[in-house]
């Protein structure tokens, strides 16, 4: 069955799965890195991918996923975080990309990772008290490789055309900077 899925683009919506055999494939199976038909593809080191379609596709999704992977570290004080610990540089065409939201995302995994090696749970936003600071149960030490992380992320807004192509030919400079940056 799993050859067909791979072979047939049709089959991966198909839904005659129950909920017992989801959990138990998602629990034992370790997702992939790259989204089929992406697997088949030899991805390299410094190659550029485009990922088109339609509005509500989860684009910038898979985007904002992928690059808290990629900045993450794989290990930091002992903790597995499972990241790449690289540099990542977003060109935001739309103006739509929201750091907020890259930032929760980081965050959540950070303390996700943190939580399940120390024994306790990461708490949401309704769970925090009024008086208590958003970044209070994070500790100083997550804190440290929030920002180290964020390090990584190399936001470039372009407004048109002209600015995209004008920041692709000063990537080289801002493509250095990651020797600068320290990799956990």
């Amino acid at each position: 069955m799993r050859r067909m899925e791979e072979e047939n683009p049709s089959l991966w919506t198909h839904g005659d799965e129950t909920a017992k055999e989801f959990l138990s494939r998602v629990f034992t199976e370790r997702p992939p890195l790259l989204l089929p038909p992406l697997h088949r593809v030899p991805l390299r080191v410094g190659n550029v991918v485009e990922i088109a379609g339609p509005s509500p596709s989860a684009k910038s999704q898979v985007l904002l996923q992928a690059a808290v992977n990629c900045i993450l570290p794989k290990e930091w004080k002992g903790v597995h975080y499972g990241g790449l610990g690289k540099m990542v540089m977003y060109f935001d065409l739309d103006c739509r990309f929201d750091v907020l939201r890259l930032y929760e995302a980081l965050k959540h995994r950070i303390a996700e990772a943190s939580g399940l090696a120390q024994g306790t749970c990461w708490r949401t936003y309704g769970d925090l008290r009024r008086d208590e600071p958003v970044d209070a149960h994070i500790g100083p030490c997550n804190n440290e490789l929030l920002l180290a992380c964020m390090r990584r992320f190399l936001y470039i807004r372009c407004y048109n055309s002209f600015e995209f192509l004008s920041a692709l030919k000063a990537n080289n400079p801002l493509s250095d900077r990651k020797g600068k940056c320290k990799s956990w």
